[in-house]
């Protein structure tokens, strides 16, 4: 009896260590947070029962970090964003549910909590969310042995408004927003655009995402550099997007215009549109059809 209680124990400790190894928390930046206004953290966590798990006010990033068992490990690694309009995040479906789901297939993820933009706490709100994006994926590809990762095979996944910052981080990788002279690729190896806001333009454009990232008087010319249809280039990553054509808060042409851009530039690209769902995919199609869509896409693109 008593060797069976220190096996139980010993194996409660072990147990204990692996979940501590797979899934833990780091701040984005050693030191001190780019772009910063110093300030108290007002960071809010709420509970949704109709929606998610909303954190708000972020001030100080941070990365979650969930990896698979050693023997599972594939070598990829995915960064998520989570949505929100860029005014809060929603953690849970579209940031830790995901992350196991890829665990489970041996993918490593990683949830970027970003900076959410504020005036009163970035001297240029536009840039927070990506600064923080581009630290996440300087910071993996750096770490890719650490983490058990291949650093060639390191993507980038975002929904709603994380979607837009996901394309940003795909179109805008030679603009180094952290680290100027630093030489790490910036560049994710591929994305994956849930219902993505991708244009800022007037028409199909988000304009809530567009006025909190760049402010309700942004220029014509801070637009149009964020609209990232109009940022493609042969450089992009290959790109999975997914939308749903009855999407009424995210028009589903941010993903046709930005799929048209791809495939004229010779990018590796693919697409699902649903016929019905709303956004955030709340009732329909399940997560298992258009989850298992993306899983497709990542075995048949060689990731």
């Amino acid at each position: 009896m008593l060797k069976l209680k220190r096996f139980l124990l010993a194996a409660g400790i072990l147990l204990t260590s692996i979940e501590s190894i797979a899934q833990t928390y780091i701040n984005l930046y050693p030191g001190t947070v780019p772009n910063l206004i110093s300030g108290p953290d007002q960071e809010t966590h709420t509970a949704n029962a109709s929606v998610d798990s909303l954190t708000s006010k972020v001030s100080i990033p941070g990365l979650t970090i969930f990896l698979p068992t050693a023997e599972k490990a594939t070598g990829t690694a995915v960064i998520i964003c989570p949505g929100g309009g860029y005014g809060t995040l929603l953690t849970k479906r579209e940031g830790s549910d995901v992350a196991r789901a890829f665990n489970k297939l041996g993918i490593a993820a990683f949830i970027v909590k970003y900076r959410l933009p504020d005036p009163k706490i970035m001297k240029d709100q536009s840039i927070g969310p990506i600064q923080d994006a581009q630290q996440a994926i300087k910071i993996i590809r750096e770490r890719a042995k650490e983490f058990r990762i291949n650093p060639a095979k390191i993507g980038i996944m975002g929904y709603s408004a994380g979607g837009h910052l996901a394309s940003t981080a795909g179109t805008h990788f030679e603009t180094r927003y952290i680290d100027e002279a630093g030489k790490t690729s910036l560049r994710p190896d591929f994305m994956i655009l849930i219902n993505p806001v991708v244009s800022f333009n007037d028409s199909t454009g988000h304009i809530g995402s567009r006025d909190n990232l760049l402010g309700k008087n942004a220029s014509l010319e801070k637009i149009r550099l964020f609209s990232n249809e109009l940022q493609v280039t042969k450089a992009t990553p290959p790109t999975f997007l997914v939308h749903s054509g009855a999407d009424v808060v995210v028009p589903v042409s941010n993903s046709i215009e930005f799929y048209k851009a791809l495939n004229k530039n010779g990018i590796p690209a693919a697409m699902h549109i649903y016929s019905k769902g709303e956004h955030g995919f709340l009732s329909y199609p399940s997560f298992e059809e258009w989850f298992g869509r993306v899983v497709a896409w990542l075995k048949v693109s060689g990731f």
